[in-house]
């Protein structure tokens, strides 16, 4: 069953549109910002600000720093959030909702974005 981001962390993601094929969320936190565990489809993600952020899986560690006005790809996952930098983080998901044509073990094993 699948960790919807904006159910486990409500005051961070927001709905802004969702179809049958798509749902479109708004991210925002700001420094020091811990997210409780959630999990992502496979999604573009768009930054609207830089951020610099540590992306927890179990044992795993991820730290990602990207700049203002990338679309990068984010693999399906799951994962919890740290912003570990100096400014709020502000981003948008464009979650795909029809199945990945990717082995799910194999798209499993990716932490954070890819470029």
């Amino acid at each position: 069953m699948m960790i919807d981001p904006v159910a486990s962390n409500p005051d961070h993601y927001s709905v802004l549109f969702e179809n049958e094929r798509v749902r479109v969320l708004k991210y925002h936190d700001e420094p020091g910002t811990l997210t409780l565990p959630h999990e992502h489809p496979d999604s573009v993600m768009i930054t609207a600000s830089s951020f610099r952020r540590e992306l927890i899986q179990g044992d795993r560690k991820a730290e990602v720093e990207l700049p203002a006005g990338r679309a990068v790809w984010l693999p399906a996952q799951s994962h919890a959030g740290h912003n570990i930098g100096e400014t709020d983080t502000d981003v948008f998901f464009v979650e795909l909702k029809e199945p990945s044509p990717v082995d799910a073990a194999a798209a499993g094993r990716t932490l954070g974005p890819v470029d």
